[in-house]
């Protein structure tokens, strides 16, 4: 006898939606737990309690942790994604040498300087202003 005469069309519909069901649940725990342990506001005693909840009564404590802090979810998710793109950015520049060092801006000065752009005395200001 073949699977598909003992496992009905409908039967496999249902298996799939439960599994699809089982991990976006999952998911969602994974990305509360991971707010709480983000959010420097709140105390260890309230992180703590809010897992407890979450653990205890799940369905309520997520639906009570998205009724009550689902807005700050984003915020926290924002700030994050910023923090991290600034590192990742002052990063790439630190490692691609982008930032022109004191010596090329000095030679660039003296090129002024030499084409007549800048008079002697805006010259040694802004050396000053570099070495400084």
């Amino acid at each position: 006898m073949f699977f598909g005469y003992t496992y009905p069309l409908l039967d496999a519909f249902w298996t799939i939606l439960w599994i699809f069901g089982f991990v976006i649940w999952i998911w969602l725990l994974i990305v509360i737990i991971g707010d709480l342990f983000r959010d420097h506001t709140q105390s260890g005693w309230a992180k703590a309690f809010w897992i407890i909840f979450i653990l205890f009564l799940p369905l309520i404590g997520v639906l009570a942790y998205l009724i009550f802090r689902g807005g700050g979810m984003h915020e926290r998710s924002v700030r994050q994604a910023q923090a991290m793109d600034e590192q990742a950015r002052a990063y790439i520049r630190d490692a691609a040498g982008t930032t022109p060092s004191t010596a090329d801006e000095l030679q660039k000065l003296a090129q002024l300087r030499d084409q007549g752009v800048l008079s002697p005395q805006e010259y040694d200001a802004q050396k000053a202003k570099l070495l400084a």
